[in-house]
């Protein structure tokens, strides 16, 4: 618990003004406030008596009350719009933060996770920090002033009832504490439940051509409803201690004000003190009670904040397993020679090796390509290579150096990858194929269209490249789609290519066309290929077999044929079809 609170106390450092400025203009509020119970008492002793009215006092005691009432207009303005400016850069900080941290993390870590409990993260539970991170000291600072304050006067006018209402609140303070350890655990399911709601819907809305494609629309809304049936629970479940505690306050804030009304009449009746005192003394139990509720209020909000801050904290303490080592040095000047030594690898939580004790060399330049059975690692290889994922034994060098010494952005910045599912995000085709490099100019960008055989069809667009392609480019065909990605591909200008099935999904004719832009891109780049289709590798330079034990055959189509081995089988399975 000290480390979340210290932790959430580190984003206040950047806005100590602001923090400074706020818990001035709440404390000044708080102390008119306080004012306003002795004006009154001042009126009512002094300024009507059995003499008459003492309009001079009056005239004075109403342009302080003027005076209050301005000063605490301006104070409560400023902690309502420059407190909440301030838990929103606050947010701001958190939520860049946390993305980046996503950035960071390895594709071990995604295999893991769900994208939608992921957002909810980002957003919902970052949100409620923010309404933390402004209320919480505000609040807290405002009810003890009230309250240190209101006990002062009220112990100035009669201790003995001051007392007397005072030993109820180490009870309220026991019974608030029992409620909010409950309340904090129901509310972190709560957050739970939402997560997997958000998962549900970003799952389902991502597949919705899935979905309708198999009538499903009637299972994919029982889903839903199931889901937001348990969110509906664990929502009961914290009402449930919400309601415990807000109506258990509400008796102990009842019994305060019988025990003063009660315990005043005696105090008069014993002459202690008068009926304006008692008056004063009713009024600063309401200066008492409105602190109260606000912590009550308050309550609500600060459990949602400091749940959402706990999972925040829960995320960021998570390390990522693909890291710089500390003499990690750049690479630069890629040649493009590519060695496995003796690698093994695992998928985390599986028993068996993907790979075991596999050798492979590629030399700079060469054309390389993978084929085998479904499962046997092929694109468990070639993800090895940008340190997708980390070997579990043995390494995987680049000109020589192993990857695991070379910094993680130089290593990618010299690879480009290709694949089957091409991603595009929703922006404009221009957008999408400076995505390989920022930096580029337009008439670069078309030119690494016109080698990818992109230029063409792009041309014929209605807005050319400035050409909208919708959420993962769903307004673009296949063969479209895999252009663009060849054409981003040709603006990195990488020395090592990865292209994984990238054609499996195109008919002939795309197919085609997508395989002359690969020819062009691969050209004096070391080239790996996973294939699918083994027409399109034929005339590579060198064909990998992999199989469960590794490396079963390795040779150019000619001599693997010759050897009528696994190559030739698949092969002849293909064309006798």
């Amino acid at each position: 618990m000290n480390g979340l609170l210290k932790g959430f106390l580190s984003y206040y450092k950047p806005y100590r003004k602001e923090l400074f400025l706020d818990l001035f203009f709440a404390c000044l509020s708080s102390g008119v406030v306080l004012c306003y119970p002795l004006l009154v008492n001042m009126v009512t002793q002094r300024a009507v008596s059995d003499a008459g009215i003492d309009l001079e006092l009056i005239w004075k005691v109403g342009i302080v009350f003027i005076v209050l009432i301005g000063v605490e207009f301006v104070g409560n303005f400023y902690i309502t719009y420059w407190g909440h400016v301030m838990g929103a850069k606050m947010e701001y900080d958190m939520r860049n933060r946390l993305f980046g941290h996503f950035q960071k993390m390895s594709f071990r870590y995604y295999d893991n996770e769900k994208t939608g409990q992921l957002m909810s993260r980002l957003t919902n539970d970052l949100f409620d920090v923010t309404e933390l991170a402004h209320h919480g000291p505000e609040d807290v600072f405002i009810s003890l002033i009230r309250i240190i304050g209101s006990f002062a006067i009220l112990v100035n006018i009669n201790w003995q009832l001051t007392v007397l209402m005072f030993l109820v609140l180490p009870v309220m303070v026991a019974f608030s504490l029992s409620c909010n350890r409950m309340m904090r655990r129901a509310y972190r399911k709560n957050r739970q439940s939402m997560a997997d709601i958000n998962s549900q819907v970003e799952d389902s809305l991502s597949g919705v051509r899935v979905v309708q494609s198999f009538t499903n629309e009637e299972l994919e809304i029982h889903k839903f409803k199931e889901g937001s049936r348990r969110y509906v629970d664990s929502k009961r479940n914290s009402y449930w201690y919400m309601a415990q505690f807000h109506s258990g306050l509400a008796v102990f804030i009842s019994f305060l004000n019988f025990l003063v009304v009660i315990g005043g009449v005696y105090f008069i009746y014993r002459g202690y003190f008068g009926l304006p005192e008692l008056i004063t003394f009713i009024m600063y139990i309401s200066a008492l009670i409105d602190p109260v509720k606000k912590l009550i209020n308050f309550t609500e909000g600060f459990q949602n904040g400091a749940s959402g801050f706990e999972r925040f904290m829960e995320i960021m303490g998570k390390e990522p397993d693909i890291t710089d080592s500390k003499d990690a040095v750049s690479l630069e000047n890629v040649k493009g020679l590519v060695e496995f030594q003796n690698v093994s690898f695992r998928y985390e939580d599986e028993q068996e090796d993907v790979l075991h004790d596999l050798n492979l060399t590629v030399q700079p330049g060469e054309y390389i390509a993978l084929v085998g059975q479904s499962g046997v690692g092929k694109t468990t290889l070639c993800s090895l290579i940008p340190r997708f994922y980390d070997v579990n034994a043995g390494s995987v060098r680049v000109d020589g150096r192993d990857i695991r010494g070379i910094t993680i952005k130089s290593l990618r910045q010299a690879i480009g990858i290709v694949q089957q599912d091409v991603y595009l995000f929703n922006g404009t085709i221009m957008e999408n194929i400076r995505y390989g490099n920022p930096e580029a100019s337009d008439e670069e960008i078309i030119q690494a269209a016109k080698n990818a055989n992109a230029h063409e069809f792009i041309s014929q667009m209605p807005d050319g490249y400035n050409t909208y392609v919708g959420q993962r480019g769903v307004k673009l065909s296949g063969g479209q789609k895999q252009r663009i990605s060849i054409a981003r591909v040709f603006l990195k200008d990488p020395a090592i290519l990865i292209f994984d099935e990238a054609t499996s999904a195109l008919d002939n004719e795309s197919e085609s066309v997508v395989q002359e832009s690969f020819e062009k891109l691969s050209k004096d780049r070391t080239t790996f290929v996973i294939a699918h289709r083994l027409s399109t590798i034929i005339n590579a330079e060198r064909i990998v077999v992999l199989g469960d034990t590794g490396i079963l055959e390795d040779g150019d189509h000619q001599s693997l044929m010759r050897e009528n081995g696994v190559y030739a089988k698949l092969y002849n399975m293909q064309f006798d079809k």
